[in-house]
């Protein structure tokens, strides 16, 4: 009995495991209202680049990812770019305005009340003159028995929270392009570094090939070869110096300060930062739940799904029900004491009859609306998984590169080496000599250029994953669900 019960808890076991590899591998579906489904993978072609010992990434690794680089320098100027980017103050100044447009929404749902005053003195022919004092209050109020007003405060209340989103983007977005300004800057530096030894190299080899031509053992043409070459050498400085210049103003624009302004600042050498290699990447359905784009292109695809249904509403009655109460007196003694009361209730019904179709063709127009909102969230959703997907390769390709680059870099060091002892005792001739430099500088260059290119690609795909923000967790935005059947509403499921 006994074995029979161990055997059927493995089966049961099995059976559980097959069904859950299973989930983890079918590809889910995206649906949006109405719209066509987007195919959503289970995994990342390449997530072995980066993915350690989890499958499931950490919010904190990505909220402040620049931190993974160790760099206290790019720390400070991702905080100073977030509260002083331009981009940025514009974005918080355009969610500021979309809640308030929300709040006036908001309003119509309730019954408005005015109060008013008045004082009139009048004389007509011989008679005396008289005076005549007024106050009261109106109050009108619509009943939203077609939801019309409801889906409207839905369609603003969807609007700021893409407006939200939206910031969050360009947070994330300003976050990147400093880190990869600050990273390019680093690397130019080293690689002016390398150009200013080759150019010292190369004096060091013309001057021994001057006094060799100088004692006869060599020809003017050794001569003039290597003086090319130190020319050559020499000619790098000016390109690698405006490319650093102009990544230079790049960073300090995106930090809101004037060209030129951090160049002290900047000026001391560091070496190009390098990410930690051990994060673990999220699930592409976690991805674009973390993506402040996927969001906001959510959120527009609910404010036109909103605007549609307030458009159709309006082709049916209105209500509208309004009331005063007012004072009148010859005195405002009178006024004070009661006066004259006056009191008025009105209801009314209005219904479009004949508009020309115009109330159709608005409804029609929505309808539209709605299904370019979906369109371009099924464009954000594919852009996002690309933009994933595209770091990756390029983070694995570059690795590579950069070993094998490493190889050659050692290589071409001891060739170096070696040639500059043997031209020195005479045992070979200039045009080695003058090869195995060129090569030295030229792997010397490609491993600082892949350096650099290898930290760009991790900050790459951290924005790519969506990092560089704090998603709320206070229901400001809508859950987003993944399933495999068609639903009604916008929705993403967790694996």
């Amino acid at each position: 009995m006994k074995n029979e019960i161990h055997h059927g808890m493995r089966a049961l076991s099995s059976l559980m495991l097959t069904a859950v590899l299973s989930a983890c591998t079918t590809p889910q579906m995206l649906d949006t209202a109405g719209g066509k489904s987007v195919a959503v993978p289970a995994g990342w072609s390449a997530a072995a680049v980066v993915t350690a010992t989890s499958t499931t990434a950490s919010t904190t690794d990505l909220v402040q990812w620049w931190q993974r680089f160790n760099d206290p320098m790019l720390n400070q100027l991702i905080a100073q770019a977030l509260q002083v980017n331009n981009s940025v103050q514009s974005a918080q100044a355009a969610l500021r305005q979309a809640r308030a447009l929300r709040d006036v929404s908001a309003a119509s749902l309730s019954p408005s009340v005015n109060a008013s005053a008045s004082a009139q003195r009048s004389k007509s022919g011989s008679s005396a003159a008289a005076n005549s004092f007024a106050a009261g209050f109106d109050a009108s109020w619509e009943p939203d028995i077609f939801g019309a007003n409801h889906a409207g405060v839905r369609a603003s209340d969807a609007n700021a929270r893409a407006s939200a989103a939206s910031l969050a983007n360009v947070q994330v977005s300003v976050a990147a392009e400093v880190a990869l300004s600050y990273i390019q800057w680093r690397g130019t530096q080293a690689r002016l570094d390398i150009a200013r030894a080759n150019v010292a190299s190369q004096g060091e080899t013309l001057q021994i090939t001057h006094w060799r031509v100088q004692a006869g053992l060599l020809t003017s043409l050794e001569g003039e070869q290597a003086r090319t070459a130190s020319e050559q050498a020499q000619a790098q400085l000016p390109t690698l110096e405006t490319s650093a210049t102009q990544i230079l103003h790049a960073l300090e624009v995106l930090c809101g300060q004037a060209p030129e302004s951090l160049r002290q600042q900047l000026a001391v050498q560091a070496a190009v930062p390098q990410a930690q290699d051990n994060l673990a990447l999220s699930l592409p359905a976690e991805t674009l739940r973390q993506r402040p784009d996927v969001r906001a292109a959510e959120q527009q695809v609910k404010a036109a799904l909103a605007k549609w249904q307030q458009a159709d509403a309006a082709r049916y009655p209105s209500f509208h029900l309004s009331g005063s109460l007012g004072l009148r007196a010859l005195t405002l003694g009178a006024l004070g004491d009661g006066g004259t009361l006056a009191s008025s209730l009105l209801g009314s019904v209005a219904m479009p009859l004949l508009d020309g179709g115009a109330l159709r063709a608005q409804a029609a127009a929505q309808q539209a609306a709605l299904e370019q909102a979906q369109a371009a969230y099924r464009s954000t959703v594919l852009t996002a998984l690309k933009d994933v997907e595209d770091a990756l390769v390029a983070l694995r390709n570059d690795k590579l590169r950069l070993q094998s680059l490493k190889n050659a870099l050692e290589a071409a060091t001891n060739a170096a080496l070696i040639a500059r002892q043997r031209y020195a005792s005479g045992l070979i001739d200039f045009q080695v000599v003058l090869e195995t430099q060129r090569s030295l500088y030229s792997a010397q260059d490609s491993v600082a250029s892949t350096s650099t290119d290898l930290s760009t690609d991790h900050v790459r795909l951290y924005k790519a994953l969506g990092g560089g923000w704090q998603p709320d967790q206070d229901s400001q935005f809508s859950a987003i669900e993944f399933t495999r059947g068609a639903q009604d509403q916008l929705s993403v499921k967790p694996l």
